[in-house]
């Protein structure tokens, strides 16, 4: 009998935003709606962040209420998956068939050229596997290389945290780099929703990508579609 496939989720473990006194982190939706998103498809998820055990929860994505973080939240077993998270350095990428990179602020400081998270899903990458990020969370992708060799970004559409939508949020001049402008220079063909804040994913071969915490259920769709199809 074939095992369930099986997915790991990256959070962030960086708190502070910038040099300002305002705490991030990781956005709760871009975890519980992914990984309901999974759930029918009987997929089984491991959570990992860069220094491992409990990471910073962006307080901010707590609220208006969510249906779908309480439910994470009240299960027992994935609570501890998230409040225990897998140090990167101990990810056995042998055991996975995709990583997703969750966003939330924290991550254009940890993500960003972050050699053991590159070779993670560099890892799963080459293979066979997806690499998907949503948000602030494709800041994972750079340095991320394909089956080849060869920047994963280059000549791919792609999405995340768009500029504009930085700046309707008044962060332009508190993140390291402005996320649309990196995936360009990346060799990304970026694209994004007319409007802000609106739903909006990008695939290209194994790599699926979503623009902001109201893509990460539709995201999760298209992963588990891809990893029943493999059955």
């Amino acid at each position: 009998m074939a095992s369930l496939p099986s997915v790991l989720i990256l959070v962030t473990s960086h708190a502070q935003l910038g040099s300002s006194e305002r705490k991030t982190g990781y956005w709760l939706g871009e975890v519980t709606h992914f990984h309901h998103a999974l759930a029918p498809a009987g997929v089984s998820v491991d959570i990992a962040s860069p220094k491992g055990g409990l990471p910073p929860l962006d307080e901010k994505s707590r609220s208006p209420r969510d249906g779908l973080n309480e439910a994470f939240l009240a299960d027992a077993s994935l609570r501890h998956k998230l409040e225990n998270s897998l140090p990167a350095g101990a990810v056995d990428t042998d055991r996975y068939q995709a990583v997703y990179f969750a966003g939330g602020h924290g991550a254009m400081w940890d993500f960003a050229d972050n050699p053991r998270l590159n070779a993670i899903a560099s890892g799963v990458y080459a293979r066979g596997g997806w690499v998907a990020a949503v948000c602030h969370g494709s800041a994972g992708l750079f340095g991320v290389k394909d089956d080849a060799g060869k920047p994963l970004l280059e000549g791919r559409r792609v999405t995340g945290f768009a500029n504009l939508e930085e700046r309707l949020i008044g962060l332009t001049h508190v993140v390291p780099f402005l996320l649309e402008d990196r995936l360009k220079q990346g060799g990304g063909h970026y694209h994004r929703a007319f409007f802000p804040f609106a739903p909006h994913v990008e695939e290209d071969g194994r790599l699926i990508t979503g623009q902001n915490p109201a893509s990460a259920g539709a995201v999760g769709r298209r992963l588990a579609a891809h990893l029943a199809a493999r059955g």
